[in-house]
């Protein structure tokens, strides 16, 4: 199985904070708008068929659904699905959770996705590469395949373990491990191999002064990358 042990166990303990925008999840539900309307802008939501790979509590999943999206979230952790489902019943936004691994959901429902979303969630499984070529399988052609995850380098450590867990505390102590970051030539790589073609990527800042969180062009630390399946 293409997952970690202690990177599921880790994200199920929290389970229960994933919809509480003060919890250790605030800088996922303060970067969420960003990555929907990025993603939006270049793949129009409405009436499309969307699956979200690693989709955790549902936040990215759920606000897709609100652009009028037939969404389908899939994730590892049990506790995490559930508490996105139970918050689907809540706001009365419909999802499709499923407890399935990318690339069995990939054998499964092969070219059936107008658009694959995976964010954050590259840089905690053992084999990134195994779940972009999934993506690239699940995505129909001519569909839009979109990624978010750290880049490696001394600047990202430094921002993303040093800053975000360990001074400013945004995030608990260990979310992260620096060995599996992935530089944005890495993924570009694993994309086209799986017969992507990668059309742009984003740098993802964080003011923290302001507070601020706003896309940009540098991709030093968090970026996102989109892809199209060619027809």
């Amino acid at each position: 199985m293409n997952a970690d042990p202690l990177e599921l166990q880790k994200f199920s303990e929290l389970a229960h904070h994933w919809w509480d925008p003060t919890s250790e999840f605030k800088p996922l539900h303060e970067i969420n708008p960003l990555r929907l309307e990025w993603i939006n802008a270049r793949a129009p939501l409405a009436g499309k068929n969307v699956i979200d790979i690693g989709c955790g509590g549902g936040i990215l999943s759920e606000s897709m659904a609100r652009k009028g999206a037939k969404v389908t979230g899939i994730d590892l952790s049990e506790k995490a699905l559930k508490v996105a489902d139970l918050h689907s019943l809540e706001s009365g936004v419909p999802v499709r959770y499923k407890l399935i691994a990318a690339e069995e959901m990939a054998a499964a429902e092969a070219g059936q996705f107008d658009v694959v979303t995976c964010m954050e969630m590259l840089e905690h499984v053992p084999d990134p590469g195994a779940i972009v070529r999934a993506a690239a399988t699940l995505v129909k052609p001519g569909g839009h395949v979109f990624f978010s995850t750290l880049n490696r380098n001394a600047k990202a450590y430094l921002f993303a373990v040093i800053g975000a867990e360990y001074l400013l505390r945004m995030l608990p102590k260990g979310t992260h491990d620096y060995e599996k970051f992935i530089t944005p030539a890495e993924l570009s790589q694993y994309a086209r191999t799986a017969g992507l073609q990668v059309d742009a990527l984003k740098g993802m800042g964080y003011n923290p002064l302001t507070k601020v969180y706003s896309l940009n062009n540098d991709t030093s630390v968090n970026y996102l990358v989109a892809c199209t399946r060619p027809e």
